[in-house]
């Protein structure tokens, strides 16, 4: 059975229509991981239980059991969110062999919806990364090249996406992890609003930035996907109550009467012109169909940047604080307490997650305070109040997802700054808490384009009618590597 090409969709129509089991597809699966992913490294780690999970979904179905949209259907993880009794290490040393004492609530309701969890999926270290090379577990590569990168800090899960491992899978997106590794491998990738979906379970980087969200192979799956796991949960205070949902049926068929923004300060120098090219040809595509195409100023983006890496490192240095070697995780004794913290810390985190915390700790220390951290969340205002005042006047803003196609291993590993750059188009969205999805858009020297598209909070459905629109005119999400 050939699941490389097919989409969550048809999967769920054949398990309906009991052409095809459960456990044949998790079998189907597991045999396209062992074969593969060798190579890819997309999987740090498989499910010992995936076909037990598969059987007992088949002997649900048989007996004539009310199905959830999910089941029966594999599922990825990202490594930094909690399953019960499983091995869950944010792609780290310093928490080696740490199982979970419970489900995240997307795992809950992944369950309830009956997908298998298949495994977690590989990950820069923290989710900290642009290119998924910092994961202590080794570099992910690219299914489209694999001497290039996946994007990061997702990749694992684009990764797995893209080459047929799994129809779906989710990551987490703190300033465009979920966007930019699915515009780099060529599948369909979204960051909901923030407090669209529940953190409880999620092993924070950036608390005020980070938000869980799918990667699949057209718009359609992601709306299934997002109706399973979207909404309000009492564990998690910073989610919201959901006015409308995510359901495929309501989906507007046609952007006529649409206004589109193309902001100006995000086709700057520097971007690969051959991926505005591609973005620009959507953006033909969709003004034909009877969107106006509208260009905006959003004149503090230039700031976006230098914002997001003063906010998430303070957010992250607090978040890590915890992991200390004395509760859970690697340890390593020193000569007193002291000494033991410092290498615990030392030996257990990589060099960009140090980078971060001491970035972090730096901007929060005394003195510091104020000069940085404070200055940040001011500019952080007037980014979101940029969105605000753009989408009164569109509908949503167009952009490109990342400035290139996917670069060579090692290439911008060791340039910490060049590497910053990649998320230039990304941070802003999560700066400014609302919804983006990137679908692939086209190809550049034989490697995925991915085009941005962002919107007002909450508003999801207009994303999803923008994209699922460009995707009935185009072939490029269906292409596989």
């Amino acid at each position: 059975m050939d699941i490389s090409t097919m989409s969550l969709k048809e999967l769920a129509d054949q398990l309906t229509k009991k052409t095809v089991t459960s456990e044949q597809l998790t079998q189907a699966c597991l045999d396209r991981i062992q074969e593969q992913n060798p190579e890819i490294n997309a999987f740090i780690r498989v499910a010992e239980d995936a076909l037990e999970q598969a059987r007992a979904i088949d002997t649900r179905r048989a007996s004539g059991e009310q199905m959830g949209p999910l089941a029966g259907i594999p599922v990825g993880l990202k490594d930094n969110m909690l399953v019960k009794g499983q091995v869950t290490t944010a792609g780290s040393q310093i928490l080696e062999g740490h199982v979970s004492a419970y489900d995240g609530t997307v795992v809950s309701r992944l369950k309830s919806a009956g997908a298998i969890i298949i495994g977690q999926t590989n990950m820069d270290e923290f989710a900290m990364g642009s290119s998924s090379e910092s994961s202590h577990y080794g570099i992910t590569k690219n299914p489209w090249d694999t001497t290039k990168v996946p994007g990061g800090s997702s990749g694992g899960s684009a990764a797995a996406v893209s080459a047929g491992f799994v129809p779906f899978a989710l990551g987490s997106d703190t300033g465009g992890s979920i966007r930019q590794p699915a515009s780099l491998c060529g599948v369909t990738g979204l960051k909901p609003t923030y407090g669209r979906v529940s953190r409880y379970g999620l092993m924070a980087m950036a608390s005020s930035l980070d938000q869980i969200g799918p990667f699949a192979k057209s718009v359609e799956d992601v709306m299934t996907i997002m109706e399973c796991i979207e909404g309000q949960d009492p564990n998690d205070g910073t989610s919201i109550r959901l006015d409308s949902t995510s359901v495929p049926e309501l989906l507007e068929p046609s952007v006529a009467g649409l206004t589109l923004g193309i902001p100006k300060e995000y086709f700057i120098e520097g971007m690969d012109p051959e991926v505005k090219a591609r973005v620009m040809d959507a953006v033909v595509v969709l003004e034909k169909a009877g969107a106006k195409i509208e260009e905006i100023s959003m004149p503090h983006s230039e700031y976006a940047l230098a914002t997001y890496y003063i906010i998430m490192p303070c957010e992250a240095s607090s978040n890590l604080g915890k992991f200390d070697g004395l509760r859970f995780g690697y340890h390593s004794m020193g000569s007193d307490l002291e000494d033991t913290y410092r290498r615990t810390r030392g030996e257990g985190f990589g060099s960009e997650v140090k980078r971060r915390i001491m970035l972090g700790s730096y901007a929060l220390s005394a003195g510091y305070y104020d000069a940085y951290y404070r200055k940040a969340l001011q500019m952080r205002t007037l980014i979101k109040q940029d969105f605000d005042e753009a989408l009164k006047r569109v509908d949503a803003i167009i952009t490109p997802t990342s400035p290139s196609v996917a670069w060579g291993i090692g290439e911008k590993f060791n340039d910490p700054i060049t590497m910053y750059l990649s998320d230039i188009y990304t941070v802003t969205a999560n700066l400014a808490t609302v919804p983006a999805l990137s679908v692939p858009c086209g190809f550049v020297n034989n490697l995925p384009v991915g085009l941005q598209i962002m919107g007002k909070p909450f508003d999801e459905q207009m994303l999803y009618r923008i994209g699922a629109f460009y995707q009935s005119q185009t072939d490029w999400h269906k292409r596989t590597p």
